[in-house]
């Protein structure tokens, strides 16, 4: 059963991370769930959770993408249907038939493509699909949001004699407005619309004259608004009918509301299953921020997180367009609790808040970035005690509140425990508190607990390079610039640089000397010996950095190297071949030029066919009779040879078509030239130069020397001007 305090949620930052998930969700009901998402208490569930969000993850980039899966709360509807013979407004029935639509065609998209979502198909596979409540609502209310004419035969004959009596107000009004206008009673306006009925703006002098119900007057009491006494029949009409209509709407609701009522709970399912694919849809958005993968979860106990972000500097960073530097670290049987030490502003807060929120993000559902060879086992609490935690309400200085908490962890720590201590021992005398955090160390080591603690007290330090199953890291620091290089080294303490750091910030040498004697001579050789071996760490990072640099530089140009000599070692010996072939062809050549010679000379052609023969002979002598197999293959690779041309035959092609589209290309965009009698000029795709003697609308009479062309402005182009 795990246990995390609200102290170790907000010592995390947890909140940020929730926040930032809350806002990636579309619905209200979503934004709440993901604010309340918390660690889970048993393994099976958090595994799927994990899987959830990682199969929403994977839609992002294949072809199957989860449909629309947003709503509008029913909450309040809800409650009504759980009132007997209350019925719902005409917009909350829309709400209804829309989330029974979306959760619908969502789960019949899950069930087919469940192979792509094994996990949300299993979410959602015991809710119910039913048409029947679209159906339902359909029947009565139009897409619009209103009743529908024929929801019931009498409503239907309600508007029907709604729709007459309102064409009688209209023309008695339109007669009374003709007949009280000619006359001269009405004001300029003619007519307003007073509680919603048309009247008449009678003016306050004729008000008697005009036969109909006073409804008001204007402001300076000029004008009276009176119906005609016509249209007030008509209107008292429409009044009842617009009763009926709404005491029928009201139970034809009523009905729909019943036939609803069944289905209270299936709705409660369908708002709690979208709602609940809101928040994996928010967790999968996040995911796809920090680049969070599902690491592989085990039951050995071993931490391994590779490349570790930490979410929340990572996304800041990423705004601001800085680096991010990642941590590994690992925690195992064989090394349960690592003492970080080393300079303030290193990064130790950091890494030690990367694990813990990692952890405790990946317990709470959440995908995290790290390495996908990363891995880890669930621990059931994690204790942590971060920052400056003085107590102002409690009047507890911060070393009283830091032992109450230390107090907290010796009831709770066991062997599935991660504790995460920052700055262990300060708040009190060096010595006395460094003494006490020791033995604090040592009864959390002696219960197996897994931790990480940072420190600058040297005695931790010892205490972590003596216990068989601890171990000291440090931040590695730059040996010249003193500035951090955020990276995390396992196996050896780190310095404080304490009189380092002083120095860079120019606090004068002598003060510093002083200040050394001042303590004990042990302990500055031991930071000394420490700062040494850290400087030479840092020195081995650096060159061990670059030695790779450059093996994979020699590697890459060793593979290049190879590929070219190959392919010149293929070249030689096809030109060989090509050459000893010519050869062989010349040679023929010349004896056939003898034998003619001979022939020509002697006439004889019993040794002219002798000498032929004897010369086939010879050649056939030279020739190797191949097998079925080796012809195969030769005509394989005479096939391929010629392949091979008819590749570069056509590259040579579409490189010269592409490079002659694209000198016309150019030459299209050159600016034109307006030619002038006497510019040199030439045909455009032609070579002969002329020049141009007269120039008659769009034609120039070109003179070539021998002879005169008479050629349209269109089809020369510029050579040179006249000089």
């Amino acid at each position: 059963m795990i246990s995390i305090t609200d102290k170790t949620l907000q010592d995390l930052e947890f909140n940020t991370v929730l926040q930032t998930i809350s806002d990636g969700c579309n619905t209200e009901m979503g934004k709440s769930k993901a604010l309340a998402i918390a660690p889970f208490k048993d393994k099976e569930t958090l595994i799927d959770a994990l899987l959830q969000t990682s199969e929403y993850v994977s839609s992002f980039t294949n072809n199957n993408a989860i449909p629309n899966h947003s709503f509008e709360s029913i909450t309040h509807e809800i409650k009504f249907l759980a009132i007997e013979d209350s019925f719902l407004e005409v917009g909350s029935f829309r709400k209804i038939a829309t989330l029974s639509e979306t959760t619908n065609t969502l789960l019949l998209f899950l069930k087919k493509f469940k192979d792509y979502y094994p996990k949300l198909n299993d979410k959602g596979a015991s809710i119910e699909i039913t048409k029947f409540i679209i159906q339902k609502i359909d029947e009565v209310i139009d897409k619009y949001g209103e009743v529908k004419d024929n929801a019931s035969p009498d409503l239907l004959d309600i508007r029907r004699n709604m729709n007459t009596v309102r064409g009688k107000v209209n023309q008695s009004f339109g007669t009374a407005l003709t007949q009280y206008n000619s006359l001269g009673y009405l004001d300029d306006i003619r007519e307003t619309i007073v509680e919603n009925r048309r009247v008449l703006a009678v003016l306050a002098m004729y008000r008697r004259k005009v036969k109909g119900s006073i409804l008001g007057s204007s402001k300076t009491g000029s004008i009276a608004y009176i119906e005609p006494e016509a249209t007030l029949k008509y209107s008292r009409e429409l009044s009842n009918l617009e009763y009926e209509e709404k005491e029928e709407i009201n139970r034809i609701l009523k009905k729909l509301t019943n036939d609803i009522r069944p289905f209270l709970e299936l709705l409660k399912h369908y708002q709690e299953f979208l709602s609940d694919i809101d928040v994996v849809a928010g967790k999968a958005k996040y995911a796809n921020r920090i680049n969070g993968i599902l690491p592989n979860i085990i039951e050995e106990k071993r931490l391994f997180f590779r490349e570790a972000f930490h979410p929340i500097l990572y996304l800041n960073n990423k705004i601001k367009n800085e680096v991010t530097f990642p941590q590994t670290i690992e925690l195992n049987n064989k090394s349960r609790i690592i003492v970080i030490s080393g300079p303030n502003a290193g990064g130790k807060t950091i890494s030690l808040k990367t694990i813990g929120l990692l952890q405790l993000m990946l317990q709470s559902g959440i995908l995290i970035p790290v390495h996908e060879r990363s891995e880890t086992f669930l621990f059931d609490r994690i204790l942590t005690d971060i920052g400056d935690n003085q107590s102002i309400e409690n009047h507890l200085s911060t070393y009283s509140y830091r032992l109450k908490n230390m107090n907290y962890f010796l009831k709770k720590c066991n062997a599935k425990t991660l504790f995460l201590i920052d700055e262990f021992g300060t708040g009190s005398d060096p010595e006395l508190g460094g003494a006490l955090a020791e033995t604090f160390l040592e009864e959390f080591y002696h219960r197996e607990a897994f931790g990480i603690i940072t420190t600058h007290y040297s005695n931790l330090k010892i205490l972590a390079n003596e216990l068989p199953f601890a171990s000291n890291a440090n931040m590695l620091f730059d040996e010249k610039s003193l500035e951090p290089m955020y990276k995390l080294v396992l196996g050896q303490a780190g310095s404080s640089f304490t009189f380092e750091v002083a120095q860079k910030n120019g606090i004068p040498y002598g003060l510093i000397n002083r200040a050394k004697k001042k303590i004990e001579g042990g302990k500055v050789r031991f930071d000394k010996t420490i700062a040494t071996l850290q400087k030479e760490r840092s020195k081995m990072e650096k060159t061990s950095l670059n030695l790779k640099e450059e093996e994979t530089k020699a590697r890459e140009e060793g593979k290049k190297m190879e590929t070219i000599n190959a392919k010149i070692q293929e070249k030689l010996e096809r030109y060989q071949e090509l050459y000893d072939a010519n050869q062989r062809l010349i040679y023929i050549g010349q004896k056939i030029d003898d034998i003619s010679e001979s022939y020509f000379n002697s006439k004889d052609k019993k040794v002219l066919i002798g000498e032929f023969l004897k010369m086939v002979e010879i050649e056939n002598s030279k020739r190797k009779k191949l097998s079925v197999k080796e012809k195969k293959v030769k005509e394989v690779i005479q096939k391929q040879v010629v392949e091979e041309v008819k590749v570069k035959v056509e590259e040579i092609r579409v490189a010269k078509k592409e490079k002659k589209i694209k000198a016309k290309k150019e030459e299209e965009n050159k600016p034109k030239v307006v030619l002038k009698v006497g510019d040199r000029v030439r045909m455009i795709d032609g070579k002969a130069i002329g020049s141009i003697d007269v120039i008659e609308k769009n034609k120039a009479t070109v003179n070539y020397g021998i002879f005169t062309s008479k050629v349209s402005l269109d089809a020369l182009e510029f050579v040179d001007a006249l000089k």
